[in-house]
């Protein structure tokens, strides 16, 4: 909903989310990823009063899907968007292999639970939600009637819960390797009795549910083990997925983002993750020479300082390692947090913008790194002298700080390291003309 412009709804539905993540904690312990079922029973018994509260909870959210379909369903602008997008026809929803809304929004009243007629849904009274016209809209309207018809099985299945143990003791038998004691990892630390673990026999088993998204199946080859030689899930989403280049086709691209959330609930997540790793690979080309350029100044003046040392016989820089690179680094980190000292007498303005001049200018030289295919520094008429002209503000930033501290020695420190910086630049700046002249030849 939120992915179309329908951000009301999407921040109500919050309310009611959060009430079912308090009957979940309640009962498992865990909002999320909770770890509940066990063969034969579940983990531990309800607690005291999380039945009526679960009933209390089916009596408001039918009040809530009432207030969402005045909201959403007979709004002209939501309409417009979903009404007749993204048709599905029986045929192809059957060749495709779909499931679950997408499968029953083009008119097939295929629904495992149903079909198969496991667990007990049988003995409930509720019925397969359906559409025929096979487009968003349709989709839509099935998981909002699967919504009541849930709420109907929940509180069918609340009013004839039977009492006594909430495990099958005699599942206990096949139990073969655990042994608990009194005092052992289980009953300290996860405090609740593990699964029974059993062999699996030697031969192929597949399983399937009707899941909110689909079919989900679980596919095993048992070798007589208590771990399966082969195991695959088949998920819903992906299997719906398959069909999403088909319905895209002569459509809007404002109309692929109703595709997605209308058809393919599933695939937001999977859509965001590419949309992230795609960004990533963007971003790879342009920081690489970034992060090149950065360890190889690193390395200049580690190597710089060693020369220096050497010549100077400076006995403490001489014996500095290869990490030496990070010296310059923690001058900088030391300079930013342990010597931002302001002068009493100075010019608090220049002294203070005159290291974000030089720190901003070094930055902006970056700029010549490319956010396309090919390096601008390839182009020596623009991109070697742009990167000249920009880093040489910087000795401009460094002459303001030594002005603005009012200090004779901080002045011609900052005299000092314009002139260092000049020297550097103006060797440079000669040997790429001689190359730009040299290649314009």
């Amino acid at each position: 909903m939120a992915d179309i412009g329908a951000q009301t709804p999407f921040f109500y539905i919050f309310r009611e989310r959060e009430l079912v993540y308090d009957l979940f904690e309640a009962a498992t312990g865990m909002r999320m990823m909770h770890n509940y079922f066990r063969i034969g029973g579940v983990a531990a018994d309800l607690p005291y009063g999380w039945i009526d509260k679960c009933l209390d909870f089916c009596d408001y959210f039918l009040t809530g899907v009432s207030e969402y379909q005045k909201l959403i369903t007979r709004n002209p602008i939501f309409l417009e968007r979903v009404e007749g997008v993204g048709i599905i026809g029986v045929e192809e929803a059957i060749n495709w292999g779909l499931s679950g809304p997408m499968l029953r929004a083009s008119g097939i009243q295929w629904d495992l639970r149903k079909v198969d007629r496991y667990e007990c849904y049988d003995e409930f009274d509720w019925e397969v939600q359906w559409q025929k016209e096979g487009d968003s809209l349709s989709r839509y309207l099935v998981r909002i009637g699967e919504m009541v018809e849930s709420i109907k099985i929940i509180q069918q299945a609340l009013e004839g819960i039977p009492g006594g143990p909430y495990e099958n003791l005699e599942i206990r038998c096949f139990d073969r390797v655990r042994n608990p004691e009194l005092n052992d990892f289980d009953y300290r630390f996860i405090s609740k009795k593990p699964s029974p673990t059993f062999e699996l026999s030697k031969q192929e088993l597949y399983v399937r549910v009707e899941a909110p998204k689909g079919e989900l199946g679980v596919f095993l080859i048992g070798d007589q083990n208590v771990f399966p030689w082969r195991w695959k899930i088949r998920p819903p989403g992906f299997i719906n997925l398959q069909i999403l280049p088909q319905l895209v086709k002569r459509m809007k691209l404002a109309d692929i983002m109703t595709i997605l959330v209308q058809d393919i609930n599933s695939f937001s997540r999977l859509e965001y993750l590419k949309e992230v790793y795609g960004m990533i690979w963007v971003l790879v080309p342009i920081f690489t020479p970034v992060l090149g350029i950065t360890i190889g100044v690193l390395a200049i003046v580690w190597l710089e300082r060693e020369i220096s040392a050497g010549i100077q016989q400076r006995i403490g820089p001489e014996y500095a390692g290869p990490l030496g690179i990070l010296q310059a680094l923690a001058d900088g980190t030391k300079l930013l947090f342990k010597e931002n000292l302001l002068p009493s007498r100075g010019d608090t303005r220049l002294f203070s913008i005159g290291p974000s001049i030089a720190v901003i200018s070094i930055l902006l030289s970056y700029l010549i790194i490319p956010f396309g295919s090919n390096l601008v520094l390839s182009d020596l008429n623009i991109g070697v002298f742009l990167w000249i002209a920009i880093s040489s503000i910087a000795p401009i930033g460094l002459l303001m700080s030594g002005y603005g501290s009012n200090n004779k020695y901080s002045f011609l420190g900052g005299l000092r390291a314009a002139a260092q910086s000049i020297s550097y630049e103006i060797p440079l700046t000669l040997c790429v003309l001689s190359i730009s002249l040299r290649a314009i030849r």
